[in-house]
């Protein structure tokens, strides 16, 4: 539905239901888009943009082949797979659905989430991007490197999270970017096996 913010005081007064709540909650969150902490982890979050974070995955790559540690190209190339499925699925969805970012609902009072092709950035705020890569990304790494999962994981939540309050995304729409994520790292796995570390085996020998 689409709608103009001129007859009730609410960012989205066409909206019901789940629809409504979103939108509430991402303009409650909104308020708090300029204090210095959310724009710095705003600013860190571009960590998780198309670009740099494929930087990161072929980093990892490149450090793997540079140290003659395959398990850990192995997982870099796992990464960049999963990075690039869940950016290809996502762009499908945002070329479909236009849903104005909340920034725009807040500072304009206009809303649309509907079918339609979006005429601009302003317009793709379904799915969340930066969570379907972070996401996946982090799952792989946290498949591979158990050792890693929790500091993996716990950036990627922090990278997600932050859409909300920096007022690019929704809570839907970044719990659709974190499935996204997910369904894009399972799928890589099955198709692509994690690497299996190598470890000399322990033998015990009596005699």
């Amino acid at each position: 539905m689409s709608h103009h913010h001129d007859h009730q005081d609410h960012p989205a007064p066409d909206t019901e239901g789940l629809e409504r709540m979103d939108v509430e909650a991402a303009a409650s969150a909104a308020r708090h888009r300029h204090h210095p902490v959310i724009k710095m982890l705003g600013a860190t979050s571009e960590m998780a943009d198309q670009i740099p974070l494929a930087v990161i995955c072929g980093a990892v790559m490149a450090a793997g082949l540079a140290s003659g540690r395959p398990q850990v190209m192995q997982t870099g190339v796992r990464m960049m797979a999963a990075h690039v499925l869940a950016n290809v699925v996502k762009r499908r969805i945002k070329n479909r659905l236009r849903r104005t970012r909340p920034e725009e609902v807040v500072r304009k009072g206009d809303y649309a989430f509907e079918l339609g092709e979006s005429e601009g950035g302003h317009e793709t705020s379904f799915p969340s991007g930066h969570t379907a890569g972070a996401v996946a990304v982090a799952a792989i790494v946290a498949r591979d490197m158990p050792s890693l999962a929790v500091p993996a994981l716990g950036i990627a939540a922090l990278m997600s999270g932050v859409q909300v309050p920096r007022a690019r995304h929704y809570p839907v729409d970044v719990a659709a970017g974190a499935a996204l994520g997910l369904a894009a790292a399972w799928l890589v796995s099955a198709v692509l096996p994690a690497p299996q570390e190598s470890r000399p085996k322990e033998e015990n020998h009596v005699g």
